[in-house]
């Protein structure tokens, strides 16, 4: 046998100098079809394979990729097939299959794959594959098969069935599964086209191909909204919900429950419960999904056996997916998808799941935190205490130390988030962004810290000084972005529910507030946010967040130097006062012929987000200005006593309710007190008739007792 390689290595070296050194192309010709002779029975290894790339290079195959001249007697595709069987070669080395001269190849690989394919072009289509198999594997690959049409290719290629087809759907997935958004982004028609073959196919069989398909169908669901907008997509859609249903209604062993499982959760991911149908059928259906993955959960953590757990990372994330629709379905009051008696039974089933979601974290170790399981774990756990805030309370608080220690080393480190295969949980924005678990626990540590004893363990775990620093980097991310108008990133989502925790700290814990340095640190970044955040109306609610924050700290922390007339203190003071004071206007009453006080056109859309930071941003600047005694001359010059006193004498008195009546002769009476500028203001303006139509005993009596007595009112 060694002998027989000797000698066909030694004819190959032969043919490789023939090629070298031929006169003729008949004497290449001959040299050639004796190497591809070779190339194809799999003859030959790395250092041959070298050999016969310099010997020829790319130069030779290219021209017979062209050539459209066959040798005599041979069929018409002669010269391509050789060109195709030389380049296939040459891919097998990583380093050749990334060359240009392959990659400017690829819409030739993809003519060939779409041409008629006769019995004696087979090898040409298996070469093809080959070929585009190992440019996938490369650096650029990926980007210039998407780019190089090589997607639709392939789509077609499935679709048409034809040789090699199955190689088609392989590649596809790999393509997917590197580059998804762009190949949805370029191809998303072709793409559907192949999701409606799958879906079809898996709804009619009644095999183990049914299975297989479940494996391979989450590669094919896209996470942007094409699905719900597109009526092919929805009957794609209707598809997979009708299959999953005959799965998951029938007896089943744990190697078919699991891809199913997996497959209902891709497609929550992709488009929530908008796949489930509204109706009896339907809310039977995501009751027995969220109970079969509640089992999963409680199965695999609650006795968790290190080997078990680790085979079951990917279904168990997967029903975290599931577990999470759960909770938003079961809290959905608008069209609910669930019954009362569903969501409560479902209720006590995701709380044993989470017990054991709690279990297991509990016993992590040190070198498992980087697992991107722990962080699945977590993010679910978050998802639940943002909602469910009476039941597993104990349990929760005995696992808090955890979760803010190592919400802390993810912060501290950055660390790019490894993806998990399938179903992964970390984030739709890609998996490399840095691992936020802060993100996901803040609404639950927000609802904590309004309690005693879960506030007690994250003040003593240092929680705040945390969310201090992890306010600052995503106020910096924040300010990197986009300034145009776009939906809410996930950076100020989290700034908003940060502020929420501080808010409730500063209300029940003002001695921290004074004491920790933290928050003077944190004064200085609203000071200099708030200003900047204002004057763009689309962070409304952040700034409404901020500017109520400032002020509620501003009375803690009113010795501060910070606060002491500084340049951003004012601006800060005056930027809240723009806030606050253009919050209500005049507007036609269409019950009258007068006037009402409404919410002002640009707060309408935030106004449900924004009005009990707005009430508790007014009460706060009324409990600061006897304390800045500069504040006053920042409300004369945003000239907000006149624009107020004007507008309570335009509108009908019993359009503006009693809290707001309240609200604002509070900060009326604190600038009455604090200025004579401002007292002469409000007298100037008829102040102690209004206060007097309006009901404002407070104000009427400080007008009095100050000498003011009334000017007398221009009559209404």
């Amino acid at each position: 046998m060694a002998s027989d390689s000797g000698d066909r290595h030694a004819t190959l070296k032969r043919c490789l100098a023939v090629l070298r050194d031929a006169r003729n192309d008949s004497e290449q010709f001959a040299a050639l079809l004796l190497v591809t002779k070779a190339v194809r029975a799999g003859e030959v290894d790395a250092k041959i394979r070298r050999q016969i790339f310099d010997a020829i290079g790319f130069t030779f195959p290219t021209r017979l990729l062209t050539s459209r001249q066959p040798p005599a007697d041979c069929p018409p595709h002669t010269f391509r097939a050789l060109g195709l069987t030389l380049l296939a070669c040459f891919c097998t080395d990583p380093e050749l299959a990334g060359h240009s001269q392959i990659l400017n190849k690829i819409p030739t690989f993809n003519d060939i794959l779409l041409s008629p394919c006769d019995p004696d072009s087979t090898s040409m289509v298996d070469d093809v594959y080959q070929c585009l198999s190992a440019v996938l594997a490369t650096a650029r690959g990926p980007r210039e098969l998407v780019t190089k049409g090589t997607v639709s290719a392939l789509c077609q290629a499935y679709l048409n069935g034809g040789h090699g087809s199955d190689r088609a759907l392989t590649l596809l997935v790999g393509l997917l599964a590197v580059a998804d958004a762009k190949c949805w982004q370029r191809d998303a028609p072709q793409l559907l086209a192949v999701l409606s073959k799958l879906s079809g196919d898996f709804l009619k069989a009644e095999d183990m191909t049914k299975f297989e398909l479940c494996e391979l169908l989450p590669h094919f669901i896209p996470l942007s909204p094409l699905l719900t907008e597109n009526s092919q997509g929805s009957k794609c859609i209707c598809r997979l919900y009708k299959g999953l249903a005959d799965i998951l209604g029938s007896k089943l062993s744990q190697s078919q429950r699991d891809p199913a499982l997996k497959l209902a959760a891709s497609l929550v991911q992709a488009c929530g419960a908008e796949w489930i149908p509204a109706g009896s059928a339907g809310s039977k259906f995501l009751a027995l999904l969220v109970n079969l993955a509640c089992v999963e959960v409680r199965l695999t953590l609650e006795e968790p056996d290190p080997v078990e757990v680790e085979g079951k990372k990917e279904v168990v994330t997967a029903c975290y997916v599931l577990v999470e629709m759960g909770i938003q379905e079961c809290l959905r009051e608008e069209n609910p998808l669930l019954e009362n008696v569903q969501k409560m039974q479902l209720m006590r089933i995701m709380e044993e799941a989470f017990g054991a979601v709690i279990f297991y974290l509990r016993q992590v170790k040190q070198e498992e935190l980087q697992d991107p399981f722990i962080f699945a774990s977590v993010r679910v756990l978050g998802a639940w205490m943002a909602e469910e805030t009476s039941s597993l309370k104990q349990e929760i608080c005995d696992l808090l130390p955890f979760l803010v220690k190592y919400a802390r080393k993810l912060f501290k480190e950055g660390s790019p988030a490894l993806s998990l295969p399938q179903a992964e949980l970390v984030s739709t924005e890609g998996s490399a962004l840095p691992r936020d678990a802060l993100r996901f626990l803040l609404p639950g540590f927000c609802h904590l810290t309004a309690e005693d004893r879960p506030r007690d363990i994250l003040i003593s775990e240092g929680a705040p000084a945390l969310l201090c620093e992890y306010f600052l980097r995503q106020w910096e991310v924040l300010t990197s972005e986009s300034s145009a108008p776009e939906p809410l990133t996930s950076a100020e989502m989290s700034l908003q529910t940060t502020c929420g925790v501080f808010l409730n700290l500063v209300v029940t814990a003002p001695d921290l507030v004074r004491r920790d340095k933290t928050f003077s640190s944190l004064m200085d970044v609203l000071l200099k946010s708030l200003p900047l955040l204002l004057p763009q109306k689309h962070h409304l609610v952040l700034a409404a967040n901020v500017a109520t924050l400032g002020l509620m700290m501003a009375r803690i922390l009113a010795g501060s130097a910070a606060l002491q007339g500084t340049q951003s203190a004012k601006e800060f003071f005056g930027a809240a006062i723009r806030f606050l004071s253009q919050a209500h206007a005049a507007q036609a009453d269409p019950s009258s012929d007068g006037l009402a006080v409404a919410v002002s056109p640009p707060y309408v859309s935030a106004w449900d987000d924004i009005r009990e930071l707005w009430f508790l941003g007014m009460q706060a600047l009324a409990g600061c200005i006897p304390l800045f005694p500069w504040l006053p001359d920042a409300a004369l010059q945003a000239r907000w006593l006149e624009g107020l006193l004007q507008l309570l004498s335009c509108v009908a008195p019993a359009s503006v309710d009693f809290e707001l009546i309240t609200t604002f002769q509070a900060v009326l009476v604190e600038l009455a007190r604090a200025s004579e500028q401002c007292r002469g203001v409000i007298l100037s303006h008829h102040g102690t008739e209004w206060a007097n139509l309006y009901g404002m005993a407070a104000l009427e009596q400080c007008l009095a007792e100050q000498g003011g007595g009334s000017s007398t009112p221009g009559g209404k």
